[in-house]
């Protein structure tokens, strides 16, 4: 038995795909796909959102986070900069507290 079913979740690997210049990944800073962020920006702040993925620009080197979520029931798209992305547990009552996951990636033990 694998550890990911030890702990009751199925391991999900990383996809990296590439659609003309921009490099798409399923995994950034310990996130995957389906995880719970927190968005530090004052009107995201209040909805829930989760990872979708890391986009890069190999162009230009720019790089954002794909999130979906929003208002209770929305199920938008959103693109936001890499240091508005925070783990879920950084909200404390009304604020966000700690580092953006570009400035602490929550990496795994291995």
């Amino acid at each position: 038995m694998s550890e990911s079913e030890l702990n009751g979740r199925v391991a999900r690997r990383k996809v990296v795909t590439r659609q003309g210049n921009l490099q798409r990944s399923t995994q950034w800073s310990g996130l995957r796909t389906g995880d719970a962020v927190l968005v530090n920006l004052e009107r995201e702040r209040r909805h829930k959102w989760v990872f979708v993925a890391h986009v890069k620009n190999t162009v230009s080197n720019e790089e954002w986070i794909e999130v979906r979520g929003g208002k209770s029931g929305d199920t938008k798209t959103r693109s936001f900069r890499c240091d508005a992305i925070f783990p879920a547990a950084a909200k404390k009552g009304a604020k966000i507290v700690g580092l953006s996951l570009q400035e602490a990636p929550q990496l795994p033990f291995d």
